[in-house]
């Protein structure tokens, strides 16, 4: 697994699945533990969607 994901997109997926999760532990509907996958790609800095789609905005070129 190559890194594909850097810069920004990294910091918002960790922000978003961190934010879903939260509302999911404060009543929110089961629905918003969906959060897990955006923190999990940004941490891991894997987005397993982002070849599939030709994409990539890892800075290295995903050589990190």
């Amino acid at each position: 697994m190559k890194a594909n994901v850097g810069g920004i997109d990294r910091i918002l997926r960790i922000v978003v699945g961190l934010a879903l999760i939260a509302w999911a532990l404060l009543g929110g509907p089961v629905s918003a533990w969906i959060g897990v996958v955006p923190l999990a790609t940004g941490l891991f800095r894997f987005c397993a969607l982002y070849p599939l789609l030709g994409l990539n905005t890892c800075p290295l070129d995903g050589n990190k």
